[in-house]
């Protein structure tokens, strides 16, 4: 074997050529599946797309690098599932894009934190967490609350969101910005839209206290109150479990 390995080394196209040959294996597994990723993912009847306000807390979510320490992925041992609840769906994360799955946790897993906590409690949490616990190492984002969320562009993220496979249509597009202000403004002509297009089970509320005003806290906490609340597929998966 070490034999092959010296004559290669003196051959450079021969050694360029089994390096490739053996890369090319590692790069097979890990691309081959996402031709089957249709029949892996499945597909549930309750499932529904993120609102574009929480489309906006998810990328502010992502832009803060909130992922390099909460993962969002529960896995099967017991330890895991006792202290976050049911473990993780592939379905689950079927319109996130990127998706979040990880195993590195400096903080709690959040794939099931929504509706966990009330919405002060996140506020407060984000503005500085040692007013909420005061050995947390996890830095204070209080810019958020005075931040103006941006909103004239979020149509075009829900069109690029479909372009990849997430079901957003043209009302939806058109009705972005306008959708993103009346989930967070309750008494706004605004809001009714909101809940004819994503539904009547849409978290409607001032998020960050100030109902006349629009912030990036407002969509951060949108989007934490959402998570483990897209479908309702993990519990049923429990409930069968358990049978």
């Amino acid at each position: 074997m070490f034999g092959l390995h010296y004559r290669l080394e003196r051959k450079a196209i021969g050694l360029t050529l089994g390096i490739i040959f053996v890369a090319s294996i590692g790069g097979l597994v890990e691309i081959a599946p996402l031709f089957t990723i249709h029949q892996t993912v499945e597909d549930v009847p309750d499932m529904r797309v993120y609102t574009p306000l929480e489309l906006a807390g998810r990328n502010i979510y992502i832009r803060e690098g909130c992922y390099a320490c909460h993962s969002q992925m529960i896995r099967t041992l017991r330890d895991e599932v006792e202290r976050y609840g049911p473990y993780s769906l592939a379905v689950e994360s079927k319109y996130d894009h990127p998706m979040l799955w990880g195993s590195k946790r400096t903080g709690p897993d959040l794939a099931r934190i929504g509706n966990k906590y009330s919405d002060e409690w996140h506020v407060a949490h984000l503005n500085n967490p040692r007013n909420v616990l005061s050995v947390s190492v996890m830095p204070a984002y209080s810019w958020l609350l005075k931040t103006t969320l941006r909103t004239h562009d979020l149509g075009a993220h829900l069109k690029a969101q479909r372009t990849v496979g997430v079901p957003y249509n043209d009302d939806m597009i058109a009705n972005a910005s306008k959708d993103a202000y009346g989930q967070a403004a309750p008494d706004s002509r605004y809001t009714d839209g909101v809940t004819q297009r994503y539904g009547k089970a849409t978290n409607v509320r001032a998020f960050d206290g100030k109902p006349g005003e629009l912030t990036e806290m407002d969509a951060l906490v949108a989007y934490l109150q959402v998570l483990g609340h897209l479908t309702d597929a993990a519990k049923k998966t429990v409930a069968n479990d358990a049978r």
